[in-house]
């Protein structure tokens, strides 16, 4: 969980650095929201990637969590009988 916390930071203050330094380029306004408009856009698929791959994880996690707690009980129930 840590390092998923670490890598939002990250992603957050890359994202930050970047709409800043787009900000206070000397670029035309339009050209600007363009910019902003691209990295928003960039931003946003990355983190719906970072969710998914989290939720994968969860998933793959849970999964095999579900199989080790089978695999105890049916040790148990062979043990008892």
């Amino acid at each position: 969980m840590k390092a998923s916390k670490i890598l939002l930071a990250v992603a957050a203050g890359a994202a930050a650095g970047a709409v800043l330094g787009i900000l206070f380029a000397p670029d035309k306004g339009t050209e600007t929201r363009k910019k902003i408009s691209k990295k928003s856009s960039d931003l946003a698929n990355s983190l719906r990637d970072n969710f998914n791959d989290f939720v994968d994880n969860v998933k793959e996690n849970f999964s095999n969590a579900k199989v080790e707690v089978k695999e105890s009980v049916e040790k148990g129930m062979s043990k008892f009988n």
